[in-house]
């Protein structure tokens, strides 16, 4: 008697899954028994430069059907309305309905804020906060028009990817880190929009070494003696198996770090200190008086203890 698998039966898109984390997470969920399309634009460039290509999806999509799992493959910018509505259409066609949406493509422009032209703020948080956009807004209307059609709740699940740049601040990244915050914040509005029809929504922080991140972890060697890199995207796209799984119903609008066999969950951002005015309102004295003292009695960098906590270290 065969076993089930935690998604069988179910579909699902990735996005940005022809390379890297994203093509790791698509065998993940095919590996537990999800149908998938993979999406990809496929240009060479992580900077979302040179011509676009079928190749990378079509082979992650080749790799699937070869270790007996159901795929097709999506050449599709998700930066574009049509193209994004285009690819839930897939998913819907080639199996029925959509159940499960991982948001993982993504481009990088890095410059210092001072240096950075218009063009590369835009483009990163086109591909990043436009392109989840997208996807999710296609992917919520077919789940909500299914639960109005049924009169109950339908299965969904949505993994969005944020970074540790939104967390602990990356100077050099300031289009990549406000699109990354952004990403959060489309989340728990998203959870909160959709969990009456049965749908949840989570975000994780991934730390992996891929063709995106190859100048941060230069330094960082890969071991030569048959272990597994502490930086492969394997270690992630478990985590992003169970969000999408019937297992994690009850998570939802959360957002999880992970990387190297360790998850942690962050919580939402917390009161550290409150100050009343003595008066109908405060001035300008009353304010210097209150706040100038507790910022002089901590560290310049308490900014960013979150970031210490999770164990990363900031260049």
């Amino acid at each position: 008697m065969s076993q089930t698998l935690p998604l069988d039966g179910l579909s699902a898109v990735v996005t940005g899954a022809g390379r890297g984390l994203g093509r790791a997470e698509a065998l993940e969920l095919a590996r537990l028994g999800a149908s998938v399309v993979v999406n990809d634009y496929g240009q060479p460039g992580r900077d979302g430069s040179g011509e676009a290509s079928a190749a990378p999806a079509e082979e992650v999509a080749e790799e699937i059907r070869a270790a007996g799992g159901r795929a097709v493959a999506h050449l599709g910018d998700v930066s574009d309305h049509e193209q994004a509505r285009a690819l839930v259409e897939l998913a819907v066609s080639a199996y029925g309905k959509l159940d499960i949406l991982v948001n993982n493509a993504g481009i990088l422009r890095d410059r210092m804020v001072f240096s950075m032209t218009e063009d590369e703020w835009d483009s990163v948080i086109r591909v990043h906060l436009k392109g989840h956009f997208n996807t999710t807004h296609f992917a919520a209307s077919h789940w909500r028009a299914r639960s109005k059609e049924s009169g109950s709740p339908v299965y969904g699940r949505i993994v969005n990817t944020s970074s540790e740049a939104f967390l602990a601040g990356s100077a050099g990244q300031p289009n990549y880190a406000a699109a990354k915050g952004g990403i959060v914040g489309l989340t728990t509005s998203t959870a909160l929009a959709l969990a009456k029809y049965g749908v949840t929504a989570n975000a994780i922080c991934p730390r992996a070494r891929t063709r995106m991140t190859e100048d941060v972890f230069a330094g960082l060697e890969k071991p030569t003696d048959g272990r597994l890199d502490a930086l492969a995207p394997e270690h992630v796209s478990p985590l992003v198996g169970y969000l999408a799984s019937p297992a994690a119903a009850k998570v939802n609008g959360q957002l999880l770090v992970a990387h190297g066999g360790m998850v942690a969950i962050v919580e939402r951002p917390r009161v550290a200190a409150k100050f009343d005015s003595s008066k109908e309102t405060f001035s300008f004295d009353e304010l210097d008086e209150l706040i100038s003292p507790y910022y002089e009695d901590r560290p310049a960098n308490e900014t960013f203890a979150a970031a210490e906590v999770l164990g990363l270290k900031r260049d």
